[in-house]
């Protein structure tokens, strides 16, 4: 049987068939350490176990050829990698929503990492230590001799953009090349950033949040295989890495989408995963997560010689953090069957948002999943929950308003008081503030609210009463609130 064989810093791959033997290197580097046959092995078994929680399919077992230690996987279409759909203009809604629901479902079974390490303290330390080697790289760019001949790097690249801080090539002078200014800015924006987002990220670790994810999840660990997203290669080789909070995760393929050139899929995953996962008090850390993977992969990118890539991910970077514009805050608003949920859908990649449903909230604070029914629709539908749904729709917004995300809310928001208060809401917060009235044709929001009953695949519970009812509850919108109407009609 004839083989191909791959080389990676780190790994040598036997491809044989369908079959695929991974081999750890025999090196050791400031952030791994495969020196030893029994390290090796080690290692393997822990790629094994890391993997086979999402791509079982994929990794077979550890096996030993020629007296050392392989990972034994099955070979997989590279035509169905998520960067490579992303590059040839194929990566669609359809498999952003299925990677949302996936990442979700995964982390829904993992255990909070045990005690032992503070997880604010180490993503503040990553963070810091990658931009100060960053700005060392570019000193080394912009010195005196910037055009000498590019050294090799002292240890070799990491090609999954995760790796720590180590020494530094000097690449040749890119063209463009970001200012020191520009580096400075990132700096002190990332310090006050972290100084901020400490207390949350230790109140999410006091919660559960941080947990033994990934680690390196960008598009080219995603494959669709066998009609589903498959996350694999898993970081093995550093636990400080993968235990983190569950923003990282995607946080990082936020970042790659955008990278890519993709926004309004990156922004249509975060919201998704958000909604599947509940987890909106990671709202505020958003940029700030997605702004150091950027730098991550932008002196990764200086390493590999490709400093026409760095220089487009340092300035990604500044447009998730010092140049990011105020956010604005969207409130849809109309009856059940008008179009909200769709148009505020189709806004969160317009726009550059997360959607918030009420629908989908409202389960939520009854510890229900967003198409669960229940026998007594009192129960969730009286005055106290409907307070409460929306006084939760309001702490989203605010922590979304406060890390520079822009919010829609998508919720009826019928009576005047109700939008009235996330007015005031986006006017504390420095945000802008729209309304979209969503209308159309009695018989057109009846026959809709008909259909979703049928299949029962949406969080509304709406039926025809629920409408009679909202046509006699409902406060118009007086000119003075500046509302935008969209016919849904069509």
């Amino acid at each position: 049987m004839s083989f191909e064989r791959f080389e990676t810093h780190i790994s040598s791959l036997l491809v044989a068939g369908d079959e695929v033997f991974k081999f750890k290197k025999p090196v050791k580097l400031p952030f791994v350490d495969f020196s030893t046959p029994v390290l090796r092995r080690h290692f393997c078994e822990e790629e094994l176990r890391l993997n086979r929680r999402t791509a079982p399919q994929l990794y077979r077992g550890v096996v030993t050829l020629g007296g050392e230690p392989a990972l034994w996987m099955q070979r997989f279409d590279n035509a169905g990698l998520f960067d490579v759909l992303a590059r040839e203009g194929r990566l669609t809604a359809g498999h952003i929503d299925a990677l949302a629901l996936e990442i979700a479902r995964f982390q829904a079974t993992l255990a909070p990492s045990p005690p032992g390490f503070d997880a604010a303290e180490v993503a503040t330390r990553w963070a810091a230590d990658n931009l100060r080697e960053l700005q060392a790289m570019g000193a080394a760019l912009t010195g005196a001799d910037a055009a000498a001949q590019p050294t090799q790097p002292t240890h070799p690249t990491q090609p999954t953009q995760t790796g720590p801080p180590g020494q530094t090539a000097r690449p040749a002078q890119p063209a463009g090349w970001a200012s020191p200014e520009d580096l400075a800015d990132l700096v002190e924006w990332n310090a006050a950033r972290a100084e901020a987002l400490a207390p949350l990220l230790r109140a999410r670790q006091a919660a559960g949040a941080v947990v033994e994810g990934h680690g390196d999840l960008h598009l080219g660990n995603i494959v669709w295989h066998e009609g589903r997203p498959l996350l694999f290669d898993a970081l093995e080789f550093n636990a400080e890495l993968r235990h983190a909070d569950r923003l990282a995760d995607p946080a990082f393929t936020f970042m790659d989408l955008l990278d890519h050139g993709l926004p309004a899929l990156a922004w249509r995953l975060m919201s998704q995963w958000l909604e599947a996962g509940g987890d909106w008090d990671a709202l505020p850390m958003l940029r700030w997560c997605a702004a150091y993977r950027a730098l991550v992969r932008a002196k990764v990118a200086l390493l590999q010689q490709r400093p026409a890539d760095a220089v487009r991910r340092i300035a990604l970077a500044r447009t998730l953090a010092v140049a990011a514009p105020a956010p604005t805050l969207v409130l849809t608003t109309g009856l059940s069957g008008s179009g909200k949920s769709t148009v505020a859908l189709g806004l969160v990649g317009t726009l550059g948002a997360v959607r918030v449903r009420s629908d989908v909230e409202r389960k939520r604070l009854h510890g229900l999943a967003a198409t669960a029914r229940v026998a007594d629709p009192a129960l969730l539908y009286n005055p106290e929950t409907t307070r409460r749904t929306y006084a939760r729709l309001g702490e989203i917004a605010r922590g979304g308003l406060a890390g520079g995300v822009n919010v829609i809310l998508d919720a009826a928001f019928l009576r005047r008081e109700e939008r009235e208060a996330m007015r005031r809401l986006a006017a504390e917060a420095g945000a802008g503030f729209r309304i979209l009235e969503c209308v159309a044709p009695e018989a057109v929001l009846a026959e809709r609210i008909r259909r979703r009953q049928a299949l029962q695949h949406d969080a509304s519970d709406a039926d025809l009463a629920v409408l009679a009812l909202q046509q006699r509850v409902r406060e118009p919108l007086a000119p003075e609130e500046g509302a935008e109407r969209v016919d849904t009609t069509a």
